[in-house]
């Protein structure tokens, strides 16, 4: 029987396991952000993701003293994993906490991990931390499991509680364990993996699939710019057919779908298979922000403004929709693709924070309401606050005369567009 449960990292998913653990159990949350673990203890979330009254409400103590870890006898490690320059995983994050929580290792502990990596990842790096750490046995001592997180930062609707949970172990008695805890705050069920390499991979071809379909949709879009189609347009023609698949083209950023394909081709061409397909699209999504910011530059020349000083206001900076998560954005891409041409560009984001932004890519963020009338407007990221805004917003951030809006997800209705507004569409 679970005791006491410990989460370590408590960002856009350790917060919300956290907070949902906390309402069956009681719980210890981790955090090496000591300002994370001020704001959490008075019920501030600065990623929006979870409320102030749920925060509060549940059983959770937060803290920065990896001591304590020695009162759990369940741990879920939600750290980040990202990819370094080269595209390759970038496992500090996951090898530091898995030293940490080592360290403190208390006997008959299970510890479940819960972070993207490739197949393999957790026996291969991650239990040998453990063991070196600890001095103690993996499958004597202690215990280990992977349940992918599939935590969709700014979606209310897809929560933690609401998606099923994939999870895994080395020993059957374990696995039970973990399956037994998870549908203790899981409503939507348990499905148990036979091993954890196939839980890992999971997870990884989850976003990978997705982020392939996206890269089609990108072509797609390409094909349909060259030919004068609005991609749109084709799309919800094509949608009419009982089983065309649904997605859209798009910038492909965030800790998820742009990183975790490299996850599994880093691991693909470690046992000699050089994967085409997953890499091509990889390519296609990373190069859409060129793309745009080319096709701005057509269009300014198109409408005879001067290339050279010209300015262009950028609205939305996340990576997508509704969120202040900054890692990863592609946006970023487009913004430094039109500087190069020699634009100038000013950038408005109200739900990020213009400290990060200015810290992680040296962009500044303006307020809205301190915004020049500009050449053109790109919507790049679509908050709800845009699009509610619409097309009156649209046509105050221009100057007198011009007239070019960019709608990169095509969330603004054509219908009621001004007549003399130019509108290109991804």
């Amino acid at each position: 029987m679970i005791k006491k449960i410990g989460v370590i990292g408590l960002g856009y998913v350790g917060l919300p396991v956290a907070v949902n653990f906390g309402k069956e159990f009681p719980v210890l949350g981790f955090d090496i952000d000591k300002q994370r673990i001020k704001q959490l203890t008075q019920g501030i979330d600065c990623t929006n993701e979870v409320v102030q009254a749920d925060i509060l409400q549940t059983n959770i103590e937060f803290t920065t003293d990896s001591r304590r870890l020695r009162e759990v006898d369940f741990i879920i490690i939600c750290v980040p994993t990202p990819i370094d320059s080269n595209h390759q995983p970038n496992l500090s994050h996951l090898l530091a906490a898995s030293e940490t929580v080592g360290k403190h290792l208390q006997k008959n502990t299970i510890v479940v991990y819960e972070s993207t990596v490739y197949p393999g990842a957790t026996e291969e790096e991650c239990i040998p931390v453990l063991e070196r750490a600890s001095g103690l046995r993996c499958g004597e001592d202690f215990f280990v499991g992977y349940s992918p997180e599939r935590i969709n930062p700014g979606d209310h609707i897809h929560t933690f509680s609401t998606i099923k949970k994939v999870v895994s172990a080395r020993e059957p008695k374990v696995l039970d364990i973990i399956a037994e805890t998870y549908g203790k705050v899981i409503g939507a069920g348990i499905h148990k993996s036979s091993s954890i390499k196939v839980a890992e991979a999971a997870k990884v071809i989850e976003n990978t699939q997705r982020d392939v379909n996206i890269a089609l949709m990108n072509e797609f879009a390409l094909i349909f710019d060259r030919l004068g189609i609005d991609t749109t347009e084709v799309i919800e023609a094509a949608r009419t057919k009982w089983n065309f698949i649904h997605f859209t083209p798009g910038l492909v950023g965030g800790h998820c779908i742009g990183v975790d394909p490299y996850y599994l081709t880093y691991k693909a061409k470690m046992i000699g298979h050089h994967p085409e397909v997953i890499l091509a699209g990889r390519r296609m999504n990373d190069d859409m922000g060129k793309f745009i910011a080319l096709t701005i530059v057509k269009k300014l020349i198109k409408h005879d403004v001067a290339i050279q000083g010209a300015l262009v206001t950028v609205l939305g900076l996340s990576f997508k929709e509704n969120v202040r998560d900054l890692r990863n954005s592609k946006v970023v891409d487009i913004i430094r693709e039109l500087q190069d041409f020699g634009l100038t560009v000013q950038v408005n984001d109200d739900l990020v924070n213009p400290e990060i932004a200015k810290m992680q890519y040296g962009i500044d963020v303006i307020p809205l309401n301190e915004l020049e009338k500009s050449d053109a407007v790109v919507l790049a990221v679509p908050h709800r606050h845009y699009v509610d805004a619409g097309w009156r917003q649209m046509e105050d951030l221009l100057k007198e005369g011009a007239s070019l809006v960019i709608d990169i997800k095509s969330v603004l209705d054509l219908k009621k567009k001004p007549s003399q507004i130019d509108v290109w569409r991804l």
